[in-house]
């Protein structure tokens, strides 16, 4: 569906025009920051057209039954305005508050009609995507895949990392991290892992937030950074931090820091240098490397720029898909950390246990239960996520361990609440079952003996 700011008053009533009397998840986007394209306004509308059919293929969500949304505030994209082809708005984009008037009608027409479906919010430019997200989150069935799905998706590629180096969970607690990238995405992986460091490690939020090192455009980030948000404030290091100051660039930080983890969000291309990845490896045996941007020409490094750099001793996971990295003869496995992993079944399981919220529990559980479908054998060879030809499978299970945790917050609905009571397997099963599986059959029918 379409909508411009122009239906402001009228959302509620456009709705019904839509056939479907029953929606299970809706995707959104205003079209402002279309991942390697920018501001493409009313033209973003494949992204969520995109995303669900992630959702149908992966969760088994009824493809009759999503709805891929489009809200017209205008484009900042002068090309856009400028090209007689382009359908949409000829101004530039609201902001303010009348742009969240426009939001707050949208959402509350939206979940008015369909109370029970999940609501995806997707490529929101940053200085409005966490405000949404924390204003909606507490009472509607919302979530904002870049920010929690993206957060989700790299903390269990990192605990699928330490089984790789054959250590367990809570050993994520004595990691040191680097985080290059401060924007909502890259923040919004931070504050997850952070939060894996304190239940894994039981830390405290402040011995948690010590582990990290992040760094933006303007070198790392202290707290003597003047008109810090807040959502970056709890991660400066100290005024004084003996390990680097204000401004630092990352090679230098690389040095004095001896990270373990270094984490790519910038979205700023080759940032990982072979002297800051030759940096890593002299000061860790086995350094876990994410260069997390999307798309390719975004990345911070390459699989083989990284293998090549740390002598094929790193492991290794992208945002963007890799080749397997050869060294000296010798191939490498290569992850992607694919949101795909997460967001499906974590839709599933809010859709299907009636949880009218998602919670941080509930993307904890998602990201816990990931690194444990990853086989052995792939284990061995590097890999930190299950295998996608699995999805429908990791999907189904990630939503019975989302419903699992919503009922322990007192936030499941009656049905779930019962299955899980009757045992895990018949809440899995009773999952697989909801999911929709496409069938094909026959478009004529021919009697027996006929054409066979």
């Amino acid at each position: 569906m379409f909508f411009s700011m122009k239906d402001k008053g009228e959302m509620a009533a456009i709705l019904q025009n839509w056939p479907q009397s029953d929606v299970n998840a809706i995707v959104v986007t205003d079209g402002s920051r279309i991942l390697g394209l920018g501001d493409l306004g009313l033209n973003g509308l494949g992204i969520p057209v995109g995303k669900l059919d992630l959702y149908c293929a992966a969760a088994g969500f009824n493809p009759t039954k999503v709805l891929p949304v489009v809200i017209d505030v205008g484009t900042n994209n002068e090309a856009l305005r400028n090209d007689p082809l382009y359908v949409g708005l000829n101004k530039p984009r609201l902001d303010g508050p009348a742009y969240y008037e426009i939001l707050d009608e949208f959402v509350n027409a939206v979940m008015g009609r369909w109370p029970n479906a999940v609501l995806q919010f997707e490529d929101f430019q940053m200085k409005h995507a966490l405000t949404l997200l924390e204003r909606y989150r507490d009472h509607h069935l919302v979530f904002n895949d870049d920010i929690q799905g993206t957060a989700a998706t790299a903390l269990a590629g990192l605990v699928g990392a330490l089984r790789v180096l054959g250590k367990p969970a809570k050993d994520l607690a004595d990691q040191r991290v680097i985080c290059v990238g401060a924007g909502s995405a890259g923040m919004g992986v931070v504050r997850m892992i952070a939060a894996g460091m304190e239940k894994q490690g039981a830390m405290s939020p402040e011995d948690a937030s010590s582990n990290f090192w992040v760094i933006d455009a303007q070198g790392l980030i202290t707290q003597s950074r003047p008109n810090l948000p807040d959502y970056v404030a709890r991660f400066a290091r100290p005024v004084g931090d003996s390990t680097a100051q204000e401004g630092d660039k990352l090679l230098d930080v690389v040095r004095k820091v001896k990270p373990t983890i270094l984490l790519g969000l910038a979205g700023a291309g080759k940032l990982f240098t072979e002297q800051v990845l030759h940096a890593m490896a002299e000061n860790c045996e086995r350094p876990i490397i994410f260069p997390m941007s999307n798309p390719i020409n975004k990345m911070e490094c390459t699989s083989e720029e990284a293998f090549r750099a740390t002598e094929g001793r790193c492991v290794f996971a992208s945002g963007s898909p890799q080749p397997p990295a050869e060294y000296n003869g010798e191939m490498y496995a290569v992850s992607q950390a694919n949101n795909m992993y997460i967001f499906p079944g974590l839709a599933l399981g809010a859709f299907l246990g009636q949880t009218r919220i998602v919670s941080d529990g509930m993307l904890m559980a998602a990201s816990e239960a990931l690194p444990k479908m990853i086989a052995e054998d792939d284990i061995n060879k590097g890999c930190v996520y299950p295998r996608l030809s699995d999805i429908r499978s990791i999907s189904a299970q990630i939503a019975v361990d989302v419903i699992k945790v919503a009922h322990a917050e007192g936030h499941v609905g009656k049905i779930p609440a019962q299955k899980l009571e009757d045992g895990e397997d018949v809440l899995l099963a009773w999952v697989k079952c909801r999911m929709f599986t496409p069938t094909y059959s026959s478009l004529a029918y021919l009697p027996p003996g006929i054409g066979e």
